[in-house]
């Protein structure tokens, strides 16, 4: 006679208990936190049997397999190939299974990848479903009678896994478990009635959380949760919030503590219950013990007083032209022209505000500004540019890499230039701290400038990164870089399609040296073409030039006008500076007619060499005002 599924037990019992955490009682017997605890079920397979044994003897239901971390990603950290991982998992069910038997269930557990997809990372969906398959084949052949998808933050990773489990046993259940905050909302901000909703609507069997936070704020969670679904769900907090004694996290909820909760939450409407981090056998007694006479509250109560609406759907973008001045200009074909000013050292800001007010009295139409180049410490440039804004009154268009904040604090400060008037924004990767100023100096790289367009897409759609509303939507023209004489000018194309997928408006060139490298990658981006803006960069002298070819990565100086530049350093200093601007002047006038605007530097803040490259425009015949250089 064949053993109750899963979901025949569920049905018949009313209430399954889960075990508790496994890490902790390794942990417990001797094994720290830099060895690889799945790798156990292969070489230390007698005590994670031990463990199971525990926690069936406490009065588990349900005990999880000691895969957690079984994804080749997380493994390979560990020296670990592709037959290696599959073997742990295989083993981990294995040991499950037998200690299960036929009495007791065992839920193959898959956590995150511990990595980001896309749209905010460069693992693409696809690659993570297989990822996920690869560990769930083995756990599926060892006799698992569940999936249980645990600790998962993003719900877009988190639906790849769901997909994954499907394809690979469609008959098994899946429980799709989110870990929360103190809020209730997911550690990507996403709120349980959004969540819920979703993972409803893909079909899975039971929705639960677990993990992060204790009892209490997972029953306010859970409350919130039972009123939009009628979706089992399934409750396992840690053992409170854990505390720093002697070097060591303890958690310090008690058994009884956790026993009186585990009732609450059936008593609310949880159909599982369980433990995550820092709970024990004892703790999973107590809880056996008080929920024994439990009966679940029926959530279709709830669901009748509680508006269960739809989840938050993109609201309509604001039409490109209309977000800003310079966005106008790049849609109607009125040839922008922007000029970079280099922040500060310093916390004075007069020289450059001098600086950007001729520009304004010039005709220039917007001032850029670089966010830390080349891993500098420089004012910030959102200070700056909203000084400019105020005082000057020039278009602005801060740069803003990735390198120096993490997802919350990118949110954060693109949240607020959205508050600030300032509508356009320039999103690059960042150079990293090695190249700068203080090469010691961490690097975050949460995501890359890819997956910050995503973002800022969504606000531009009114979502945030866990798809709750930002109302009104954000407005910015979105603006990303891109370098035609990349080395690997292939990664440089998919990368630029891939930043027009997610939602670039327009692009700036690395500094334009050789024009016919701009040609070339122009048509290679036809098919996903927005407006490309030059970058020109007049050179300053020989050193100047031999700098750019040399340490600025994709700015190719030829040949020949390295031997212009050559020959104009014997002539003097003021030589080699002309010769730079006629170089730059040659540049703008021959790509003019195939970009949709420029942006030219002014080395060290000398803005008369952007003045001196910007009248070649004037001979030109543009939609647009001419340049006009201030009187001195």
């Amino acid at each position: 006679m064949s053993r109750p599924s899963f979901l025949e037990c569920l049905e018949a019992e009313q209430v399954l208990l889960f075990d508790g955490a496994m890490g902790t009682q390794l942990y417990a017997r001797g094994f720290f936190l830099n060895q690889c605890y799945d790798a156990l079920n292969l070489t230390a397979p007698g005590v994670v049997r031990e463990i199971h044994q525990d926690y069936a003897q406490a009065g588990a239901r349900i005990l999880t397999t000691n895969t957690f971390g079984g994804s080749l990603h997380k493994l390979k950290v560990h020296g670990i190939d592709a037959a290696e991982m599959r073997d742990i998992n295989l083993a981990g069910a294995a040991v499950a299974r037998a200690v299960a038997g036929d009495q007791l269930l065992v839920a193959g557990s898959v956590g995150p990848l511990g990595l980001r997809i896309e749209p905010f990372g460069p693992t693409s969906v696809d690659e993570a479903r297989e990822m996920f398959a690869a560990q769930m084949e083995p756990l599926a052949e060892g006799g698992v009678d569940a999936f249980l998808l645990e600790t998962f933050a993003d719900l877009a990773e988190i639906h790849q896994a769901i997909l994954a489990a499907r394809r690979v046993a469609p008959t098994l259940p899946v429980i799709a478990s989110m870990t929360v905050d103190n809020d209730g909302s997911s550690l990507y901000g996403t709120s349980p009635e959004t969540f819920t909703r979703q993972l409803d609507r893909w079909g899975v069997d039971v929705i639960g959380l677990n993990c992060s936070v204790g009892p209490g704020p997972m029953l306010s969670a859970l409350e919130r949760m039972v009123a939009v679904t009628q979706k089992p769900i399934c409750v396992q907090p840690n053992a409170g919030m854990p505390r720093l004694h002697e070097g060591r996290q303890i958690y310090l909820a008690s058994a009884e503590y956790m026993a009186e909760y585990a009732k609450r939450f059936i008593q609310t409407g949880a159909r599982l219950v369980g433990g995550c981090c820092g709970t024990t056998p004892g703790h999973v007694r107590a809880m056996r013990s008080a929920i024994r006479m439990q009966v679940p509250a029926a959530q279709h109560a709830k669901l009748a007083r509680i508006e269960t609406g739809e989840l938050t759907e993109p609201a309509a973008e604001v039409p490109t032209a209309e977000k800003s001045p310079l966005a106008e200009r790049l849609v109607n074909g009125k040839f922008p022209v922007t000029v970079e000013l280099t922040p500060p050292r310093g916390w004075q800001p007069q020289k450059l505000l001098s600086a950007a007010q001729k520009l304004h009295q010039a005709g220039v139409d917007c001032v850029n500004l670089p966010d830390g180049p080349r891993a500098s410490c420089r004012m910030s440039n959102q200070a700056l540019s909203l000084l400019i804004h105020q005082q000057v009154g020039i278009e602005v268009l801060p740069h803003y890499c990735c390198r120096d904040r993490n997802l919350l604090g990118m949110m954060s400060d693109i949240l607020g230039l959205a508050a600030m008037g300032l509508h356009n924004i320039l999103l690059v990767t960042g150079d990293p701290p090695k190249m700068g100023d203080y090469p010691d100096a961490t690097a975050v790289f949460d995501i890359d400038s890819i997956g910050l367009t995503n973002l800022v897409k969504l606000f531009n759609r009114g979502l945030d990164l866990g798809g709750n509303p930002v109302s009104p939507p954000t407005r910015f023209l979105i603006g990303v870089g891109c370098n035609p004489g990349a080395l690997d000018i292939e990664n440089e194309i998919a990368r630029f399609r891939w930043k027009v997928e997610a939602g670039a408006e327009f692009a700036i060139t690395q500094p334009v040296f050789d024009t016919d490298l701009l040609f070339r990658f122009l048509e290679r981006i036809e098919e996903f073409r927005i407006p490309v803006m030059a970058g020109i960069w007049p050179l300053t002298s020989l050193r100047n030039a031999e700098f750019m070819n040399a340490e600025v990565p994709g700015a190719t100086v030829p040949a020949s006008s390295m031997e212009r530049m050559a020959a104009a350093q014997q002539r003097g200093k003021d030589a080699a500076r002309a010769e730079g601007v006629a170089i730059a002047r040659e540049a703008l006038i021959r790509v003019h007619d195939v970009v949709a605007g420029a942006q030219v530097s002014a080395p060290f803040g000398r803005i008369g060499y952007a003045f001196d490259v910007l009248e070649a425009l004037n001979e030109l015949k543009l939609d647009r005002s001419p340049i006009t250089r201030p009187v001195k």
